[in-house]
């Protein structure tokens, strides 16, 4: 596990203002775009990446500009031990967890009769069981009245063949969402869901990147675009902030109207 961080300058008064957050799968995408938000916002943000560490100095580099602490950590979402040490030098370098962003996830679609377990174990270990692995690392760090936010997907909630593996672990993350706002409702912290639509990424271009099926999905879509990562983050913002206070055990479809 290897560190990036950059010192905090002033922060001014935000919604956010004098909160600590970690965004795991932060280096890129809609990750990326959450941990500016939360940045914008006021708070101090820890993100993860795995592999690629100059995508995660970048967004280090312009969290740094917005006056807010920053820190990338290398860490293996689907690795117990590194959740463990991922909160260690998360209290290290920022002191306190007061948003957990659920958001690091992998995607591998196919027919079930051309998968194989691997691709469950490797789906579920890391969209099911990172996410379980780190909640547990952070809560004993987290501050009553906190905020644990997982990013899940519209797939969970809607028929698309191929997608059997990864809409399961989809849908088991909406099932731990609901029972940990129950479990964790007595020390006010909240636990909600976002589950975003088409979003461009570079996740969503190797999957759909052709004309054609992108103008499909916007077909779908009510209003009448693909999302873009900082849609997500905007509503992500929002479940960590305050005025999100009165909102748990939910899985808010940020999806431009393309399930309804």
């Amino acid at each position: 596990m290897t560190l990036t961080r950059t010192k905090a300058e002033s922060v001014g008064a935000k919604r956010l203002a004098g909160k600590v957050a970690i965004v795991t799968g932060g280096s890129r995408g809609i990750g990326a775009a959450i941990a500016k938000r939360l940045a914008e916002e006021g708070a101090s943000v820890a993100i993860t990446y795995e592999k690629n560490k100059q995508a995660a100095d970048e967004v280090v580099a312009s969290i740094a500009k917005l006056g807010t602490g920053a820190v990338a950590i290398k860490a293996n979402a689907a690795a117990p031990e590194e959740a463990k040490e991922l909160v260690k030098q998360v209290e290290k370098t920022l002191g306190k967890i007061d948003i957990l962003v659920n958001n690091a996830g992998v995607f591998d679609v196919g027919p079930i009769n051309q998968l194989g377990v691997e691709q469950y174990d490797h789906i579920f270990g890391v969209n099911v069981k990172g996410v379980i692995a780190t909640t547990i690392a952070a809560l004993p760090l987290m501050k009553d009245g906190g905020r644990i936010i997982n990013i899940s997907s519209g797939a969970a909630e809607v028929t698309l063949a191929n997608f059997s593996i990864y809409s399961a672990s989809k849908a088991a993350l909406n099932t731990l969402t609901r029972i940990w706002a129950q479990e964790l409702g007595a020390r006010k912290i909240t636990v909600n869901g976002v589950a975003p639509g088409t979003t461009v990424t570079d996740m969503f271009n190797a999957a759909m990147g052709a004309a054609e099926v992108q103008q499909e999905m916007i077909g779908k879509t009510a209003l009448g675009r693909l999302g873009q990562p900082e849609d997500i983050a905007a509503v992500v913002a929002f479940l960590a902030s305050e005025d999100g206070g009165w909102v748990t055990g939910q899985t808010i479809r940020a999806d431009g109207g393309i399930t309804i």
